[in-house]
């Protein structure tokens, strides 16, 4: 089992005193050696006192290591070659062999542990190294000298000057203060203050574009579009409810395709005028806002159709009860009940008039308060002929004048342009649940 003792430098503890000499006993005496029966009983020494507390005794005592190192012996040089050494005087001591070097100091074992007694041990050489020969506080050492040569360390870097309204020692010379590399000049800071004002302001901008353009596609609810509707005529462009050309994609007789000419835009009035006696009155039920017309001619010129929106003052029940009453009366196929057509002075349409109406449609709308409508007619001023209906002259196999000229798919395919032009203004989807004629 390993005690302390082991761990303890050895040469800090001082070395077990020899044995005392040999004392011959009395003459006559017989010697212990001599006579093996003879028991020697050594003296028992008296109590001894405590002794005080200090490191224990090595096992193995070591000598301390000399400070200075003995004389080295004069180097005899060899004799040479047939040469005889010279003789030995008597009495002469032999030549000293050269001293063996000196063992290294035993350092800590390798299974070290920190004990009492190895702390006890090395308390007096870390006392003595800490002071000076005369008791004071020993000298600091001597600064090193930077090796010479291009593999010498260059010098630590000055310290620098101190914070915070801390100065310097007196009588120290000051030290310049370098500007910090680090540190961005004030061109850096507000360069990069501008683009991260222009990124932002590009990003609110493309931010409240597409908020903008969502809010527009998405459709707004029943109630919104209904009162919106209203205000279409007077918050929308003239160009956006009645563009100057309308192309019908297979909107003619045998899925041909139209193109309409805006040639007249008539200003915004009253009702007064614009349907005969008969329609006037059925429409009277869902009062009037204001009515807006313009009139179109095909790519021949040889066809003229006027298209008209009313803004009534009727609520959404109002309209659906308009609605049901032109479908279960058919008031919207009666002959008697024709819109009058907008008959611009120098233009085609100069002698478009009641007696040339060929064709026409009626549309309620119930989800905004319009009333859409369109009449056709020939731009020769042409009379005659029996009107009829646009929804009857686009039935396939119809021969009737209407139908073979295509006034019936103009007046059809202006009304559906037209419609669905104030709808998409009232932010409404477009749908085909109207009544028509």
């Amino acid at each position: 089992m390993s005690t302390d003792a082991e761990f303890a430098d050895a040469r800090h503890i001082p070395p077990i005193p020899p044995q005392p000499p040999h004392r011959p006993g009395p003459a006559g005496a017989p010697e212990p050696d001599g006579d093996p029966r003879t028991t020697v009983l050594r003296r028992v020494p008296a109590e001894p006192s405590v002794p005080a507390p200090g490191p224990p005794p090595a096992a193995h005592p070591v000598p301390p290591r000399p400070t200075v190192p003995p004389p080295a012996a004069p180097r005899v040089p060899p004799p040479a070659a047939g040469t005889q050494p010279p003789p030995r005087v008597p009495g002469a001591p032999a030549p000293a062999a050269p001293a063996a070097p000196a063992p290294p100091p035993a350092g800590p074992p390798v299974s070290f542990r920190d004990t009492a007694a190895f702390h006890l041990a090395n308390s007096q050489s870390l006392w003595a190294e800490g002071r000076g020969p005369g008791g004071g506080p020993a000298a600091p050492p001597a600064p090193r000298t930077p090796a010479a040569g291009p593999a010498a360390e260059p010098p630590w870097p000055a310290t620098a000057p101190p914070r915070n309204g801390v100065g310097a020692a007196p009588g120290a010379p000051a030290m310049p203060r370098r500007p910090s590399a680090r540190r961005p000049g004030p061109r850096l800071l507000g360069a990069a203050a501008c683009l991260v004002l222009g990124i932002g302001l590009l990003g609110g901008a493309a931010a409240g574009s597409w908020l903008t353009d969502e809010a527009g596609a998405a459709p707004a609810s029943a109630a919104a579009a209904f009162t919106k509707g209203r205000d279409v005529w007077h918050n929308t462009p003239v160009d956006r409810l009645f563009p100057r050309t309308v192309n019908g994609l297979g909107a003619g007789p045998g899925g041909a395709d139209r193109t309409w000419t805006r040639i007249a835009v008539a200003p915004d009035s009253g009702c007064r005028d614009a349907y005969d006696p008969e329609l006037a009155a059925a429409l009277a039920r869902a009062g009037c806002t204001r009515l807006l017309r313009a009139t179109y001619t095909d790519a021949t010129r040889t066809g003229v159709i006027t298209v008209g929106a009313q803004t009534t003052k009727a609520d959404q029940p109002g309209m659906m009860a308009l609605n049901t009453r032109f479908s279960t009366k058919s008031l919207g196929s009666r002959t008697d009940l024709l819109p009058v057509p907008y008959a611009a002075k120098g233009t085609p349409a100069e002698d478009f008039g009641r007696a040339q109406r060929a064709s026409w449609t009626v549309r309620i709308l119930t989800d905004i308060p319009v009333v859409v409508y369109a009449v056709s007619g020939f731009a020769d001023g042409r009379t005659g002929t029996e009107p009829q209906p646009a929804e009857a002259a686009v039935r396939t196999g119809a021969t009737t004048a209407p139908a073979e000229s295509g006034l019936g798919h103009d007046a059809k395919g202006l009304a559906d342009r037209v419609e669905a032009d104030f709808r998409k203004a009232a932010g409404r989807p477009p749908q085909t649940t109207e009544a028509s004629s």
